[in-house]
């Protein structure tokens, strides 16, 4: 019995300390946002400087714009976990519950069917119920810009990218990149290395250092944590971020970032639940809506860059131009879009190939 008793603090002790919590309800019971709390599930810790930092920073913003009660919950993994998670922040009183990962997907679904008197949203899947959304960004638009500025840095054409998991997110990114790349620097090679994991520091700067003895002058990545720019600065090459701002890791020759701006997506969609208009959607918000967007250049980034980055933007921004229109051909040199057509939505979010000018295999 004494070690029943024992076992049970422990795991009450462990699941407090994982649980963070923020900011008092609203003290008037008439006002609506007092009824709301919202809680978040993270995939990673809120300082990793990256993917969840910037989603953290998301329900700060919630928080400062109606002043109600917030909970997280980090490091919660694509396992069993994530309905462990997701069921602590209802049984605290959470209405409201925003995912971040997506492995986190079917433990959400799964969540909403139980609950149908909650609001959930999922960051990244493509499953929804009658009370639950996902919500996502069109990273592939700043990913292009991004590679426009790899692509001009270079001075061997073979630019490094460290890539967590084959699946269609990570593939259009890389895709997207090397078509930046491309469009200025047709002879440029990107060499892609997996980690397998989405943002253990010390793999992804191993990661890093691998691509930077083979020869590649410019580091870009899909990573959780900013640590193959950490690895490109040591080195003294080029850098190219992502998910939050990195300069502060990346020295001199830090060229910028595809980043995320996740707040307006999380006030809105509380709002509507405050307003009593919130319906169940599939948003996938671009650099028009602000949902996505490119940092701020570092001191490495030419007057020539920043025109052609400035001259793509606006033409992406105004529809005068898409990242995934053809003629792309993959890997293997075979037409996959033709000249003039453009990818459709269901395409690009199943995407499956690397484009040519990719050294990397997809099954990795």
């Amino acid at each position: 019995m004494k070690k029943f008793v024992a076992l049970l603090f422990a795991t009450l002790f462990m699941l407090m300390a994982m649980v963070g919590c923020t900011s008092e309800p609203a003290d008037n019971p008439e006002d609506e946002t007092s009824e709301i709390k919202a809680g978040f599930v993270y995939i990673g810790p809120i300082g990793d400087q990256g993917f969840t930092h910037m989603h953290d920073l998301g329900r700060q913003a919630v928080e400062a714009e109606f002043g109600i009660e917030t909970m997280y919950i980090e490091n919660v993994g694509e396992t069993s976990a994530a309905k462990e998670a997701i069921d602590t922040l209802i049984d605290a009183g959470c209405n409201v519950i925003f995912a971040t990962s997506f492995g986190h997907m079917d433990a959400m679904v799964q969540a909403s069917e139980e609950h149908p008197d909650l609001v959930f949203a999922h960051f990244s899947g493509f499953k929804t119920t009658e009370n639950m959304s996902n919500y996502f960004g069109r990273m592939y638009e700043p990913r292009f810009l991004s590679g426009i500025a790899a692509g001009h840095a270079t001075e061997s054409n073979q630019i490094g990218y460290v890539a967590a998991f084959a699946i269609p997110e990570v593939l259009r990114g890389i895709n997207a990149f090397t078509l930046g790349v491309q469009s200025v620097n047709p002879e440029a090679e990107v060499n892609v290395v997996w980690t397998s994991d989405w943002g253990d520091p010390t793999i992804g700067k191993n990661a890093a250092n691998g691509l930077l003895d083979a020869g590649c002058d410019v580091i870009a990545m899909h990573q959780d944590s900013p640590q193959p720019v950490v690895a490109a600065a040591e080195a003294d090459v080029y850098s190219i971020g992502y998910h939050a701002p990195m300069a502060q890791w990346g020295g001199d020759k830090y060229l910028t970032a595809p980043i995320w701006d996740v707040s307006g997506y999380y006030v809105n969609t509380v709002q509507s639940v405050i307003d009593g208009t919130w319906e169940m959607e599939e948003y996938w918000g671009g650099m028009s809506d602000g949902m996505v967007v490119l940092d701020d250049f570092g001191p490495a980034v030419t007057d020539e860059m920043k025109a052609d980055i400035e001259a793509a933007t606006q033409a992406i921004v105004s529809g005068e131009m898409h990242v995934f229109q053809g003629p792309i051909m993959n890997q293997a040199g075979e037409v996959v879009v033709p000249e003039g057509v453009t990818m459709t939505d269901g395409e690009m979010l199943g995407m499956n190939f690397l484009v040519q000018g990719v050294n990397g295999e997809v099954s990795e």
